[in-house]
Protein backbone atom coordinates (compact mmCIF):
# COMPACT_ATOMS: atom_id res chain seq x y z
CA UNK A 1 0.00 0.00 0.00
CA UNK A 2 1.30 3.44 -0.95
CA UNK A 3 1.71 5.68 2.06
CA UNK A 4 0.90 9.36 1.59
CA UNK A 5 3.15 11.71 3.53
CA UNK A 6 1.35 14.32 5.66
CA UNK A 7 2.48 17.20 3.43
CA UNK A 8 1.50 15.38 0.26
CA UNK A 9 -1.84 14.44 1.78
CA UNK A 10 -2.51 18.02 2.74
CA UNK A 11 -1.52 19.22 -0.74
CA UNK A 12 -3.80 16.67 -2.38
CA UNK A 13 -6.67 17.63 -0.07
CA UNK A 14 -6.13 21.30 -0.89
CA UNK A 15 -6.36 20.63 -4.63
CA UNK A 16 -9.54 18.60 -4.12
CA UNK A 17 -11.08 21.18 -1.79
CA UNK A 18 -10.26 24.26 -3.85
CA UNK A 19 -13.15 23.88 -6.34
CA UNK A 20 -15.58 23.43 -3.45
CA UNK A 21 -14.30 26.59 -1.78
CA UNK A 22 -14.56 28.51 -5.05
CA UNK A 23 -18.13 27.30 -5.55
CA UNK A 24 -19.04 28.26 -2.00
CA UNK A 25 -17.53 31.73 -2.46
CA UNK A 26 -19.35 32.10 -5.76
CA UNK A 27 -22.65 31.13 -4.16
CA UNK A 28 -22.13 33.66 -1.37
CA UNK A 29 -21.23 36.46 -3.78
CA UNK A 30 -24.30 35.69 -5.88
CA UNK A 31 -26.58 35.69 -2.82
CA UNK A 32 -25.21 39.03 -1.64
CA UNK A 33 -25.59 40.56 -5.10
CA UNK A 34 -29.15 39.26 -5.30
CA UNK A 35 -30.04 40.79 -1.93
CA UNK A 36 -28.62 44.17 -3.00
CA UNK A 37 -30.56 44.01 -6.28
CA UNK A 38 -33.74 43.20 -4.36
CA UNK A 39 -33.21 46.22 -2.08
CA UNK A 40 -32.58 48.59 -4.99
CA UNK A 41 -35.66 47.35 -6.84
CA UNK A 42 -38.05 47.27 -3.90
CA UNK A 43 -37.07 50.66 -2.49
CA UNK A 44 -36.15 52.38 -5.77
CA UNK A 45 -32.81 53.53 -4.40
CA UNK A 46 -30.81 56.10 -6.37
CA UNK A 47 -27.49 54.58 -5.29
CA UNK A 48 -26.00 52.11 -2.83
CA UNK A 49 -22.63 50.65 -1.81
CA UNK A 50 -22.38 47.44 0.23
CA UNK A 51 -19.42 45.55 1.65
CA UNK A 52 -19.28 42.21 3.47
CA UNK A 53 -16.45 40.70 5.53
CA UNK A 54 -16.14 37.01 6.43
CA UNK A 55 -13.30 35.61 8.59
CA UNK A 56 -11.68 39.03 8.58
CA UNK A 57 -11.49 39.21 4.79
CA UNK A 58 -13.59 41.21 2.34
CA UNK A 59 -15.73 38.75 0.39
CA UNK A 60 -18.05 41.13 -1.45
CA UNK A 61 -18.28 44.75 -2.56
CA UNK A 62 -21.46 45.66 -4.44
CA UNK A 63 -22.33 49.07 -5.86
CA UNK A 64 -25.44 50.13 -7.75
CA UNK A 65 -26.98 53.31 -9.10
CA UNK A 66 -25.69 56.83 -9.58
CA UNK A 67 -24.11 59.68 -7.66
CA UNK A 68 -27.08 61.82 -8.73
CA UNK A 69 -30.19 60.22 -10.20
CA UNK A 70 -30.17 60.69 -13.96
CA UNK A 71 -26.64 62.09 -14.00
CA UNK A 72 -25.01 59.01 -15.45
CA UNK A 73 -22.06 58.85 -13.03
CA UNK A 74 -22.04 55.46 -11.29
CA UNK A 75 -21.52 54.72 -7.63
CA UNK A 76 -18.11 53.09 -7.15
CA UNK A 77 -16.32 51.54 -4.15
CA UNK A 78 -14.55 54.86 -3.47
CA UNK A 79 -17.68 57.03 -3.77
CA UNK A 80 -18.03 59.27 -0.73
CA UNK A 81 -21.25 58.91 1.27
CA UNK A 82 -22.24 60.77 4.42
CA UNK A 83 -21.87 58.10 7.10
CA UNK A 84 -23.88 60.32 9.49
CA UNK A 85 -23.96 58.91 13.06
CA UNK A 86 -21.45 56.19 12.23
CA UNK A 87 -19.12 59.14 12.80
CA UNK A 88 -19.77 58.73 16.53
CA UNK A 89 -17.62 55.59 16.71
CA UNK A 90 -14.76 57.54 15.12
CA UNK A 91 -15.12 60.29 17.70
CA UNK A 92 -15.01 57.64 20.42
CA UNK A 93 -11.93 56.13 18.79
CA UNK A 94 -10.11 59.47 18.70
CA UNK A 95 -10.73 59.85 22.43
CA UNK A 96 -9.60 56.25 23.04
CA UNK A 97 -6.34 56.93 21.19
CA UNK A 98 -5.79 60.01 23.36
CA UNK A 99 -6.39 57.89 26.47
CA UNK A 100 -3.77 55.44 25.18
CA UNK A 101 -1.39 58.38 24.77
CA UNK A 102 -2.04 59.59 28.33
CA UNK A 103 -3.56 62.89 27.19
CA UNK A 104 -6.89 62.36 28.96
CA UNK A 105 -8.81 59.87 31.10
CA UNK A 106 -12.34 58.61 30.61
CA UNK A 107 -13.21 59.76 34.13
CA UNK A 108 -11.84 63.28 33.64
CA UNK A 109 -14.46 65.95 34.40
CA UNK A 110 -15.50 67.61 31.14
CA UNK A 111 -14.73 70.96 32.75
CA UNK A 112 -11.07 69.95 33.09
CA UNK A 113 -10.77 70.30 29.32
CA UNK A 114 -13.61 72.77 28.65
CA UNK A 115 -13.94 75.13 31.65
CA UNK A 116 -16.84 76.94 29.92
CA UNK A 117 -18.97 73.76 29.79
CA UNK A 118 -22.31 74.04 31.62
CA UNK A 119 -25.36 71.82 31.95
CA UNK A 120 -28.69 73.05 33.34
CA UNK A 121 -27.93 71.54 36.76
CA UNK A 122 -24.63 72.72 38.33
CA UNK A 123 -24.16 69.34 40.02
CA UNK A 124 -24.34 67.60 36.64
CA UNK A 125 -21.88 70.12 35.23
CA UNK A 126 -19.39 69.31 37.99
CA UNK A 127 -19.83 65.55 37.77
CA UNK A 128 -20.15 64.90 34.03
CA UNK A 129 -17.12 62.93 32.89
CA UNK A 130 -15.68 62.50 29.40
CA UNK A 131 -17.25 59.01 29.21
CA UNK A 132 -20.70 60.50 29.87
CA UNK A 133 -20.50 62.55 26.68
CA UNK A 134 -20.60 59.33 24.62
CA UNK A 135 -23.33 57.17 26.17
CA UNK A 136 -26.56 59.20 26.04
CA UNK A 137 -27.12 59.26 29.81
CA UNK A 138 -27.20 63.03 30.40
CA UNK A 139 -30.85 63.27 31.42
CA UNK A 140 -31.67 65.42 28.38
CA UNK A 141 -34.62 64.44 26.22
CA UNK A 142 -34.33 62.59 22.91
CA UNK A 143 -32.46 64.77 20.42
CA UNK A 144 -32.44 67.78 22.75
CA UNK A 145 -31.08 70.89 21.03
CA UNK A 146 -30.69 69.25 17.61
CA UNK A 147 -32.22 72.31 15.95
CA UNK A 148 -28.81 73.92 16.50
CA UNK A 149 -27.40 71.29 14.11
CA UNK A 150 -30.14 70.64 11.58
CA UNK A 151 -31.64 71.59 9.21
CA UNK A 152 -28.62 72.98 7.43
CA UNK A 153 -27.41 75.58 6.80
CA UNK A 154 -27.64 77.60 9.99
CA UNK A 155 -25.27 79.86 11.88
CA UNK A 156 -24.93 77.96 15.17
CA UNK A 157 -21.33 77.28 16.17
CA UNK A 158 -19.80 74.74 18.52
CA UNK A 159 -19.38 77.52 21.06
CA UNK A 160 -23.13 78.20 20.73
CA UNK A 161 -23.84 74.54 21.49
CA UNK A 162 -21.66 74.55 24.60
CA UNK A 163 -23.41 77.73 25.74
CA UNK A 164 -26.87 76.47 24.81
CA UNK A 165 -26.65 73.26 26.85
CA UNK A 166 -27.14 75.26 30.04
CA UNK A 167 -30.65 76.19 28.87
CA UNK A 168 -31.80 72.67 27.93
CA UNK A 169 -33.80 71.30 30.84
CA UNK A 170 -33.37 67.61 31.68
CA UNK A 171 -36.33 65.23 31.51
CA UNK A 172 -34.76 62.57 33.76
CA UNK A 173 -32.02 62.55 36.37
CA UNK A 174 -28.38 62.23 35.35
CA UNK A 175 -27.25 58.68 34.40
CA UNK A 176 -30.69 57.23 35.13
CA UNK A 177 -31.70 56.36 31.57
CA UNK A 178 -30.90 56.31 27.87
CA UNK A 179 -31.97 59.07 25.45
CA UNK A 180 -30.06 59.51 22.21
CA UNK A 181 -28.38 62.87 21.76
CA UNK A 182 -26.03 64.58 19.30
CA UNK A 183 -24.95 67.76 21.09
CA UNK A 184 -22.75 66.00 23.61
CA UNK A 185 -20.82 64.32 20.78
CA UNK A 186 -20.07 67.81 19.48
CA UNK A 187 -18.78 68.59 22.97
CA UNK A 188 -16.75 65.34 22.89
CA UNK A 189 -15.08 66.52 19.70
CA UNK A 190 -14.13 69.77 21.43
CA UNK A 191 -12.78 67.84 24.43
CA UNK A 192 -10.63 65.81 22.02
CA UNK A 193 -9.35 69.01 20.42
CA UNK A 194 -8.49 70.53 23.79
CA UNK A 195 -6.73 67.41 25.09
CA UNK A 196 -5.08 66.52 21.79
CA UNK A 197 -3.82 69.99 21.02
CA UNK A 198 -5.28 70.07 17.51
CA UNK A 199 -8.68 70.67 15.88
CA UNK A 200 -11.05 67.71 15.80
CA UNK A 201 -10.69 67.16 12.05
CA UNK A 202 -6.90 67.08 12.30
CA UNK A 203 -7.10 64.50 15.09
CA UNK A 204 -9.39 62.27 12.99
CA UNK A 205 -6.94 62.38 10.10
CA UNK A 206 -3.97 61.73 12.38
CA UNK A 207 -5.44 59.09 14.70
CA UNK A 208 -7.73 57.19 12.31
CA UNK A 209 -7.41 57.94 8.60
CA UNK A 210 -3.60 57.88 8.41
CA UNK A 211 -2.81 54.75 10.45
CA UNK A 212 -5.69 52.76 8.93
CA UNK A 213 -4.99 54.01 5.38
CA UNK A 214 -8.51 55.38 4.98
CA UNK A 215 -7.17 57.80 2.40
CA UNK A 216 -10.46 58.58 0.66
CA UNK A 217 -12.44 59.67 3.74
CA UNK A 218 -13.07 63.35 4.36
CA UNK A 219 -13.56 65.33 7.59
CA UNK A 220 -13.65 69.05 8.28
CA UNK A 221 -13.31 71.33 5.25
CA UNK A 222 -12.10 69.84 1.95
CA UNK A 223 -12.04 70.50 -1.79
CA UNK A 224 -14.46 68.65 -4.01
CA UNK A 225 -11.95 68.47 -6.87
CA UNK A 226 -9.41 66.70 -4.63
CA UNK A 227 -11.80 63.97 -3.45
CA UNK A 228 -13.18 60.87 -5.13
CA UNK A 229 -16.70 60.76 -6.56
CA UNK A 230 -19.31 62.18 -4.17
CA UNK A 231 -22.83 60.78 -3.78
CA UNK A 232 -25.58 63.37 -3.47
CA UNK A 233 -28.48 62.88 -1.05
CA UNK A 234 -31.93 62.43 -2.60
CA UNK A 235 -35.57 62.78 -1.70
CA UNK A 236 -38.65 61.32 -3.39
CA UNK A 237 -40.80 63.70 -5.44
CA UNK A 238 -43.79 62.34 -7.36
CA UNK A 239 -42.27 58.87 -7.38
CA UNK A 240 -38.85 60.05 -8.60
CA UNK A 241 -35.49 60.43 -6.86
CA UNK A 242 -34.43 64.08 -6.86
CA UNK A 243 -30.90 65.09 -5.80
CA UNK A 244 -30.54 67.74 -3.09
CA UNK A 245 -27.70 69.61 -1.39
CA UNK A 246 -25.13 69.67 -4.17
CA UNK A 247 -21.73 70.62 -2.72
CA UNK A 248 -19.72 73.70 -3.63
CA UNK A 249 -16.04 73.31 -4.56
CA UNK A 250 -14.99 74.06 -0.98
CA UNK A 251 -17.02 71.76 1.24
CA UNK A 252 -17.23 73.49 4.63
CA UNK A 253 -16.64 72.11 8.07
CA UNK A 254 -19.98 71.77 9.85
CA UNK A 255 -20.85 72.24 13.50
CA UNK A 256 -22.12 68.66 13.81
CA UNK A 257 -18.91 67.09 12.43
CA UNK A 258 -18.07 65.01 15.54
CA UNK A 259 -21.67 63.77 15.81
CA UNK A 260 -22.33 62.91 12.17
CA UNK A 261 -20.27 64.82 9.59
CA UNK A 262 -17.66 62.42 8.18
CA UNK A 263 -17.84 61.06 4.62
CA UNK A 264 -16.28 57.79 3.44
CA UNK A 265 -16.53 55.25 0.65
CA UNK A 266 -17.30 51.58 1.14
CA UNK A 267 -13.67 50.51 0.60
CA UNK A 268 -12.44 52.75 3.39
CA UNK A 269 -15.28 51.71 5.70
CA UNK A 270 -14.21 48.10 5.18
CA UNK A 271 -10.69 49.05 6.35
CA UNK A 272 -12.26 50.66 9.43
CA UNK A 273 -14.21 47.48 10.14
CA UNK A 274 -11.21 45.19 9.64
CA UNK A 275 -9.22 47.22 12.17
CA UNK A 276 -11.92 46.51 14.77
CA UNK A 277 -12.33 42.84 13.81
CA UNK A 278 -8.60 42.18 14.28
CA UNK A 279 -7.90 42.28 18.04
CA UNK A 280 -4.16 42.00 17.33
CA UNK A 281 -4.10 45.23 15.35
CA UNK A 282 -1.84 47.53 17.40
CA UNK A 283 -3.73 50.64 16.30
CA UNK A 284 -5.66 50.55 19.60
CA UNK A 285 -4.67 48.90 22.87
CA UNK A 286 -6.64 45.92 24.20
CA UNK A 287 -7.66 48.01 27.21
CA UNK A 288 -9.21 50.71 25.05
CA UNK A 289 -10.87 48.19 22.75
CA UNK A 290 -12.57 46.78 25.84
CA UNK A 291 -13.53 50.24 27.07
CA UNK A 292 -15.09 51.27 23.76
CA UNK A 293 -17.03 48.00 23.39
CA UNK A 294 -18.24 47.81 27.00
CA UNK A 295 -21.95 48.38 27.62
CA UNK A 296 -21.86 51.60 29.66
CA UNK A 297 -25.58 52.46 29.38
CA UNK A 298 -28.41 49.89 29.20
CA UNK A 299 -30.77 50.33 26.24
CA UNK A 300 -34.27 48.94 25.78
CA UNK A 301 -34.71 45.67 23.88
CA UNK A 302 -37.43 46.31 21.32
CA UNK A 303 -40.11 43.88 20.23
CA UNK A 304 -38.44 43.71 16.82
CA UNK A 305 -35.09 42.75 18.37
CA UNK A 306 -36.74 39.98 20.35
CA UNK A 307 -38.73 38.66 17.39
CA UNK A 308 -36.06 38.95 14.69
CA UNK A 309 -32.82 38.34 16.63
CA UNK A 310 -33.74 36.58 19.89
CA UNK A 311 -31.98 39.49 21.63
CA UNK A 312 -31.57 39.42 25.42
CA UNK A 313 -29.48 42.53 26.11
CA UNK A 314 -28.81 45.88 24.52
CA UNK A 315 -26.44 48.64 25.64
CA UNK A 316 -24.47 51.60 24.37
CA UNK A 317 -20.67 51.73 24.36
CA UNK A 318 -18.49 54.61 23.24
CA UNK A 319 -20.12 55.29 19.87
CA UNK A 320 -21.40 51.75 19.33
CA UNK A 321 -24.62 49.83 20.06
CA UNK A 322 -24.00 46.42 21.63
CA UNK A 323 -26.40 43.47 21.67
CA UNK A 324 -26.71 39.71 21.17
CA UNK A 325 -28.18 38.26 17.97
CA UNK A 326 -29.11 34.56 17.88
CA UNK A 327 -26.40 33.87 20.42
CA UNK A 328 -23.74 35.99 18.70
CA UNK A 329 -22.21 39.26 19.89
CA UNK A 330 -23.20 42.22 17.69
CA UNK A 331 -21.53 45.65 17.62
CA UNK A 332 -23.26 48.09 15.31
CA UNK A 333 -24.55 51.57 14.54
CA UNK A 334 -26.68 53.37 11.98
CA UNK A 335 -26.50 56.83 10.48
CA UNK A 336 -29.29 59.07 9.24
CA UNK A 337 -29.19 62.47 7.56
CA UNK A 338 -31.58 64.04 5.07
CA UNK A 339 -31.35 61.81 2.00
CA UNK A 340 -28.50 59.64 3.35
CA UNK A 341 -28.56 56.38 5.32
CA UNK A 342 -25.81 54.10 6.60
CA UNK A 343 -25.61 50.89 8.60
CA UNK A 344 -22.53 49.15 10.02
CA UNK A 345 -22.77 45.71 11.64
CA UNK A 346 -19.87 43.82 13.22
CA UNK A 347 -19.96 40.27 14.61
CA UNK A 348 -16.58 40.24 16.39
CA UNK A 349 -16.51 36.59 17.47
CA UNK A 350 -17.15 35.54 13.85
CA UNK A 351 -14.79 38.21 12.45
CA UNK A 352 -17.61 39.22 10.13
CA UNK A 353 -19.26 42.48 9.20
CA UNK A 354 -21.57 44.37 6.86
CA UNK A 355 -21.50 48.02 5.72
CA UNK A 356 -24.38 49.64 3.81
CA UNK A 357 -24.29 53.18 2.38
CA UNK A 358 -27.35 54.67 0.63
CA UNK A 359 -27.80 58.11 -0.96
CA UNK A 360 -31.59 58.27 -0.82
CA UNK A 361 -34.57 57.65 1.45
CA UNK A 362 -33.44 54.28 2.72
CA UNK A 363 -34.45 53.63 6.31
CA UNK A 364 -36.34 50.42 5.58
CA UNK A 365 -33.88 49.43 2.85
CA UNK A 366 -30.89 49.45 5.20
CA UNK A 367 -32.85 47.59 7.90
CA UNK A 368 -34.14 44.83 5.64
CA UNK A 369 -30.90 44.42 3.68
CA UNK A 370 -28.76 44.52 6.81
CA UNK A 371 -30.89 41.81 8.37
CA UNK A 372 -30.64 39.54 5.32
CA UNK A 373 -26.86 39.91 5.14
CA UNK A 374 -26.34 39.54 8.90
CA UNK A 375 -28.44 36.38 9.01
CA UNK A 376 -26.01 34.73 6.59
CA UNK A 377 -23.74 34.56 9.66
CA UNK A 378 -26.11 34.41 12.63
CA UNK A 379 -28.96 32.26 11.28
CA UNK A 380 -28.03 30.84 7.86
CA UNK A 381 -30.66 28.14 8.21
CA UNK A 382 -33.48 30.70 8.35
CA UNK A 383 -33.44 31.37 4.62
CA UNK A 384 -35.20 34.75 4.90
CA UNK A 385 -35.01 37.02 1.87
CA UNK A 386 -35.41 40.80 1.65
CA UNK A 387 -39.12 40.58 0.85
CA UNK A 388 -39.68 38.80 4.17
CA UNK A 389 -38.23 41.61 6.28
CA UNK A 390 -39.68 44.33 4.05
CA UNK A 391 -43.11 42.85 4.68
CA UNK A 392 -42.56 42.80 8.44
CA UNK A 393 -41.49 46.45 8.38
CA UNK A 394 -44.62 47.41 6.47
CA UNK A 395 -46.75 45.60 9.04
CA UNK A 396 -45.00 47.49 11.86
CA UNK A 397 -45.60 50.81 10.14
CA UNK A 398 -49.28 50.03 9.57
CA UNK A 399 -49.70 49.11 13.23
CA UNK A 400 -48.05 52.34 14.40
CA UNK A 401 -50.21 54.41 12.07
CA UNK A 402 -53.34 52.68 13.35
CA UNK A 403 -52.32 53.23 16.97
CA UNK A 404 -51.39 56.89 16.47
CA UNK A 405 -52.74 58.16 13.14
CA UNK A 406 -51.49 61.30 11.47
CA UNK A 407 -53.83 64.19 12.32
CA UNK A 408 -56.05 65.40 9.48
CA UNK A 409 -54.82 68.86 8.47
CA UNK A 410 -56.59 69.00 5.09
CA UNK A 411 -58.82 71.86 6.27
CA UNK A 412 -55.82 74.14 6.75
CA UNK A 413 -56.02 77.73 5.58
CA UNK A 414 -53.73 80.76 5.96
CA UNK A 415 -54.15 82.60 9.25
CA UNK A 416 -55.37 86.16 9.03
CA UNK A 417 -53.79 89.19 10.66
CA UNK A 418 -56.85 89.66 12.83
CA UNK A 419 -56.71 86.09 14.12
CA UNK A 420 -52.96 86.26 14.78
CA UNK A 421 -52.98 89.69 16.40
CA UNK A 422 -51.85 88.39 19.81
CA UNK A 423 -49.09 86.27 18.26
CA UNK A 424 -47.46 88.95 16.13
CA UNK A 425 -44.00 89.98 17.25
CA UNK A 426 -40.45 88.80 17.76
CA UNK A 427 -40.08 85.90 20.18
CA UNK A 428 -36.95 84.42 21.73
CA UNK A 429 -35.88 81.01 23.00
CA UNK A 430 -32.73 81.06 25.18
CA UNK A 431 -30.82 78.49 23.09
CA UNK A 432 -32.48 78.68 19.65
CA UNK A 433 -32.62 82.46 19.45
CA UNK A 434 -35.25 84.67 17.88
CA UNK A 435 -38.17 83.92 15.57
CA UNK A 436 -40.39 86.53 13.97
CA UNK A 437 -44.14 85.94 13.65
CA UNK A 438 -44.95 88.80 11.33
CA UNK A 439 -46.88 89.73 8.21
CA UNK A 440 -45.61 88.66 4.82
CA UNK A 441 -47.06 88.74 1.31
CA UNK A 442 -49.04 85.51 1.61
CA UNK A 443 -50.20 85.87 5.22
CA UNK A 444 -48.39 85.48 8.53
CA UNK A 445 -44.81 84.21 8.51
CA UNK A 446 -42.79 82.26 11.05
CA UNK A 447 -39.07 82.91 10.51
CA UNK A 448 -36.06 81.82 12.52
CA UNK A 449 -33.22 84.34 12.67
CA UNK A 450 -30.43 81.76 13.04
CA UNK A 451 -31.81 78.81 11.05
CA UNK A 452 -32.94 80.34 7.76
CA UNK A 453 -34.41 77.10 6.38
CA UNK A 454 -36.92 77.14 9.21
CA UNK A 455 -39.28 79.67 7.68
CA UNK A 456 -42.92 79.06 6.99
CA UNK A 457 -46.47 80.30 7.01
CA UNK A 458 -48.88 80.28 9.91
CA UNK A 459 -52.00 78.24 9.15
CA UNK A 460 -55.28 77.50 10.90
CA UNK A 461 -56.64 73.98 11.28
CA UNK A 462 -59.92 74.43 13.06
CA UNK A 463 -58.99 76.12 16.31
CA UNK A 464 -55.35 75.05 16.09
CA UNK A 465 -52.30 76.85 14.72
CA UNK A 466 -49.89 75.09 12.37
CA UNK A 467 -46.55 76.14 10.87
CA UNK A 468 -46.34 75.06 7.21
CA UNK A 469 -42.66 75.23 6.24
CA UNK A 470 -41.68 76.83 2.94
CA UNK A 471 -38.85 74.38 2.23
CA UNK A 472 -40.06 70.85 1.46
CA UNK A 473 -36.89 69.45 2.98
CA UNK A 474 -38.14 70.53 6.41
CA UNK A 475 -40.44 67.55 6.60
CA UNK A 476 -41.83 67.89 10.13
CA UNK A 477 -44.66 70.38 10.41
CA UNK A 478 -45.27 71.94 13.79
CA UNK A 479 -48.29 72.78 15.90
CA UNK A 480 -47.90 76.21 17.44
CA UNK A 481 -49.31 76.60 20.93
CA UNK A 482 -50.08 80.23 21.92
CA UNK A 483 -49.06 81.29 25.40
CA UNK A 484 -51.53 81.24 28.22
CA UNK A 485 -51.38 84.17 30.64
CA UNK A 486 -47.77 84.63 31.72
CA UNK A 487 -46.60 81.47 29.89
CA UNK A 488 -44.46 80.84 26.82
CA UNK A 489 -45.15 80.05 23.18
CA UNK A 490 -44.28 76.46 22.31
CA UNK A 491 -44.21 74.02 19.36
CA UNK A 492 -44.89 70.29 18.97
CA UNK A 493 -44.84 67.72 16.16
CA UNK A 494 -47.88 67.29 13.93
CA UNK A 495 -46.69 63.84 12.83
CA UNK A 496 -46.00 61.61 15.87
CA UNK A 497 -43.35 59.77 13.79
CA UNK A 498 -41.46 62.93 12.82
CA UNK A 499 -37.68 62.83 13.16
CA UNK A 500 -36.70 63.56 16.76
CA UNK A 501 -34.02 65.99 15.58
CA UNK A 502 -36.81 68.49 14.95
CA UNK A 503 -36.54 69.27 18.63
CA UNK A 504 -39.71 71.30 19.07
CA UNK A 505 -40.33 69.96 22.57
CA UNK A 506 -37.41 71.89 24.09
CA UNK A 507 -38.38 75.28 22.64
CA UNK A 508 -40.01 77.89 24.87
CA UNK A 509 -40.37 81.37 23.36
CA UNK A 510 -41.05 84.58 25.24
CA UNK A 511 -42.13 87.75 23.46
CA UNK A 512 -39.41 90.37 23.00
CA UNK A 513 -40.82 93.19 20.87
CA UNK A 514 -43.13 94.17 18.04
CA UNK A 515 -42.55 93.15 14.44
CA UNK A 516 -40.20 95.50 12.55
Amino acid sequence: MRRILPFAAALAAAFLFQPALAAQAGDEAAAIARAVDDAVARYQLPGIAVGVIRDGQVVAVETRGELAAGGGEPVTPDTLFKIASNTKAMTGAVLARLVDQGKLRWDDPVTKHLPQFRMHDPWVTANMQVRDLLVHNSGLGLGAGDLMLWPEPNDFTRADIIAGLEHLKPVTSFRSGYAYDNLLYVVAGEVAAAAGGAPYEELVRREIFAPLRMDGCRVGSWKLSEAGPVALPHRRVDGRNVAIHEDEELVPDITSMAAGGIRCGVDDMLKWMQAWLDPANPWLSPAQRRAVWTGHMPMPVSERMRAWDNTHFSAYGFGWRLSDVNGHWKVAHTGTLTGMYSSLILLPDLRAGVIILINGPGEHARTALGQVLMERFTAPQAGHDLAHFAGLLEQERAQRKAAEPLPDTSSRRPATVAEARDLLGVWRDPWFGEVAICRRADGIGFASARSPVMRGRLMRVGERWLVEWDDVEVDAEAWLHPPATGATLTLSHVDPEADFSYDYADLAFTRQRDCP
